[in-house]
């Protein structure tokens, strides 16, 4: 719990200058994907030695392994309803950012137990995500969304969104084999 406490006050403290960095960028939302994803490396499930300035400081240098940015933009232009699956708390700050420069209806799935350190409800209100999404709970409290373990609730928002933007290893293993338009 306290090193949960640690990457969302790491995090919140970055938030402010994250964001000037995306408006003075060329493309701010590319610009804030890549931050999203760059905040993937607060993971204490992983590893404990991990330096957040640096990533930070390469994300819109590098370029992403597997770009399929062109893509994303045609399948959120014609989204209205998106799924956000959280991964790390701390890194939800920076998904907050992501999700606020989407200008769509999104809905961040977080857990509904504890499990490492990835984000809970609890976590994501802490962060503020809530005055700009709505935030609902997968029904679990294991790595990924194993959606025959999802609640219900969970299932029917997953198979009714028209995007899904995932995060985090867990949910790629957990997901990699469902037919749903997922980034």
């Amino acid at each position: 719990k306290l090193l949960k406490k640690i990457g969302n006050d790491t995090a919140l403290k970055m938030r402010q200058h994250i964001i000037e960095r995306i408006d003075q960028a060329e493309d701010p939302l590319l610009a804030a994907i890549k931050f999203a994803i760059a905040g993937n490396i607060i993971d204490y499930g992983s590893h404990q030695d991990f330096d957040i300035e640096e990533t930070l400081d390469t994300c819109l240098i590098d370029p992403p392994a597997i770009n399929d940015y062109q893509e994303f933009l045609v399948d959120l232009e014609k989204a209205t309803n998106i799924l956000y699956l959280a991964d790390n708390c701390g890194e939800i700050v920076f998904d907050g950012i992501l999700i606020e420069r989407l200008n769509k209806k999104v809905s961040l799935a977080v857990k509904e137990h504890p499990i490492i350190n990835d984000a809970l409800l609890e976590d994501a209100i802490y962060c503020g995500l809530d005055k700009f999404c709505t935030i609902v709970s997968n029904g679990t409290g294991c790595p990924g969304t194993p959606i025959e373990n999802c609640s219900k609730d969970f299932r029917e928002i997953f198979y009714s969104a028209d995007l899904i933007i995932s995060k985090g290893q867990g949910n790629f293993e957990t997901l990699s084999e469902e037919k749903r338009t997922i980034y």
